[in-house]
């Protein structure tokens, strides 16, 4: 890259990051910190989610996994991320918000026990930091592909920014954070647009790439077995790297990893519960949703793109900076990479935001560290925020021994966030006993241990691979276990106690008592957070407000796309 280029990724990166410095002055309650003190509308929240969700990898690992395994993975961006959003925002994080919990894992002890918030926290950090880890390779593939730096100082850069970004997320928490991701949300999506505007030129457009596809046969490198290259422009024609895994299992498989994505993980919960009403909370999730099938759609589309163009490109996720390189020039290059960079520090401050507030509250808070004031506890998320930022350094081997990064996502995600998913939609949408919980974490739990171990450590011969294989792994992932879930439900002994005893000895709806057990500074926090709002507006919500009317005409649109123009 050029002098030019540089001087626009550090200079519209170095004034953002000066911005997040100047916006965390002033954090100094936990409230505030955590949670903004539930002031956030929905277009900053919004913003926020689409930044988070946009992280560098994202462009890297779609592009290139789309260049070899073809469309598939569009139904993550449409229908997995509706599903997720709207299960988040309408059943499981409404309840979290009236109940004044800082982090969802405090919902699972109100539901299911202390236990069950305990492992819910650790899955969370482990989920988060996978893909952290995932970012981290994303921008030293663009740094070295694009910028042309040697591997040594690409990693100095990417320590620089992992700090940088701590600290002004330790200094200023979630306020910052989202006052940050909304100028990154725009450099993000300027710089995706850019490269694809630029690549669609430069191919001459999608009949012209589906003709070049459509002359290459099977001949091109690193098509997935039993593609054709004119396949990957199909949702339906992927069958797995075995060929013989249903693309319905698949569809249903990028379904749960995206409403894994949006319900599980605190870095998305976490803006949502900030929210200054519950409108906000739902309108911020559709338009979230909405932007980030927006620009996806046109990133997943430069994997087909760049398939036609070097069909014997054999590294796949080298794809999205080589395309990069090949097809912009001066000052374009550098609002690219100024984009992927900005993405980076988007996803470094919502990890290390969310997932030190899940350490302090879930963990240290509860279990370690009881009753102390709210400046030690402020603290804590503090030193907290630098320990989760490093994690994601520990996953970079088994996301280089992987075919595709998403590859190496998708076989870790099946083991506990799935089975994670499954008991927060049990516990919002039934009054079952307490036990059921932990039933399901275990039984899920321990299916997804076994298969992992069968899949990426040890081939276990007498396991067949429709058991454990990584696709049918997310549907056994809900059958263990719902079923593990269901025994719980009817033991004898544990049916009669079902919902959460409220002091008066009735069984509170889901949502509406405080966590068993919590007292001292975790319960006096949450009553800091002042009365719930339903929505801004005078009397009701006017019609063209509905969040559920956005959400259905999304839907619509991701039915079209699916199966209408890509199945």
């Amino acid at each position: 890259m050029s002098a030019l280029d540089w001087l626009i990724v550090l200079g519209l990166n170095g004034a953002i990051i000066a911005y997040g410095l100047r916006r965390a002055r002033g954090t100094s309650t936990s409230g505030e910190w955590f949670l903004s003190s539930r002031a956030l509308p929905w277009w900053a929240v919004g913003l926020s989610l689409f930044a988070t969700n946009m992280d560098n990898s994202e462009f890297v690992s779609a592009t290139g996994t789309i260049a070899s395994e073809g469309l598939h993975f569009l139904s993550a961006h449409t229908f997995g991320g509706l599903i997720g959003v709207t299960i988040a925002t309408f059943v499981i994080v409404p309840a979290m918000y009236r109940a004044g919990f800082y982090t969802n894992s405090e919902y699972l002890e109100h539901r299911f026990g202390p236990g069950t918030r305990v492992l819910g926290a650790l899955i969370q950090i482990q989920y988060r930091t996978s893909v952290l880890g995932l970012m981290i390779w994303a921008v030293h593939l663009t740094l070295v592909g694009v910028g042309g730096l040697r591997p040594g100082l690409s990693w100095a850069l990417i320590v620089s920014l992992v700090v940088l970004s701590g600290v002004y997320t330790a200094v200023g928490g979630l306020r910052a954070v989202v006052a940050t991701d909304v100028l990154q949300s725009v450099l993000v999506m300027a710089g995706g647009l850019a490269v694809c505007v630029a690549v669609w030129q430069a191919v001459g457009g999608w009949d012209a790439m589906v003709a070049q596809l459509e002359s290459l046969g099977t001949t091109a490198e690193g098509l997935a077995p039993g593609l054709a290259a004119a396949d990957l422009a199909h949702v339906g024609a992927f069958r797995g790297r075995d060929g013989a895994t249903s693309p319905v299992v698949i569809f249903i498989a990028w379904i749960l990893i995206s409403s894994g994505w949006w319900t599980v993980s605190h870095t998305s919960t976490q803006r949502m519960m900030g929210a200054r009403s519950l409108w906000d909370m739902k309108m911020a999730g559709v338009l979230g949703a909405g932007v980030s099938l927006v620009i996806l759609l046109f990133t997943d589309m430069l994997g087909l793109f760049g398939r036609a163009q070097f069909p014997d490109f054999a590294r796949p996720d080298e794809m999205y900076p080589h395309l990069i390189s090949t097809y912009l020039g001066i000052g374009a290059k550098g609002l690219v990479v100024a984009g992927v960079v900005s993405a980076a520090v988007s996803t470094f401050d919502s990890m290390g935001s969310s997932m030190s507030a899940v350490f302090t509250r879930d963990i240290y808070a509860r279990f370690i560290s009881r009753d102390r004031d709210d400046a030690h506890y402020l603290r804590a998320g503090r030193i907290a925020t630098v320990a989760i930022l490093v994690l994601g350094f520990a996953y970079l081997p088994l996301i280089l021994r992987a075919p595709t990064m998403l590859a190496a996502f998708r076989s870790v995600t099946s083991v506990f966030v799935t089975p994670l998913l499954i008991v927060y939609l049990v516990g919002a949408v039934t009054r079952t006993n307490r036990r059921v919980g932990m039933a399901g974490l275990a039984t899920g739990g321990l299916y997804g241990v076994v298969g992992f171990v069968d899949r990426e450590v040890v081939d276990v011969s007498w396991l067949p691979s429709w058991l454990t294989g990584q696709w049918e792994a997310f549907v056994w992932a809900v059958a263990f276990t719902a079923a593990g879930c269901a025994l719980a439900a009817l033991h004898p002994r544990w049916r009669r106690t079902t919902g959460v005893v409220a002091s008066g000895g009735e069984a509170s709806p889901p949502g509406d008592a405080s966590s068993p057990g919590a007292g001292g500074w975790l319960a006096k926090s949450s009553g800091e957070l002042g009365p719930i709002r339903l929505h801004p507006f005078r009397e009701r919500v006017p019609l063209l407000a509905s969040p559920a009317l956005y959400t259905g005409v999304l839907l619509a649109i991701s039915a079209w796309l699916v199966f209408g123009v890509f199945w």
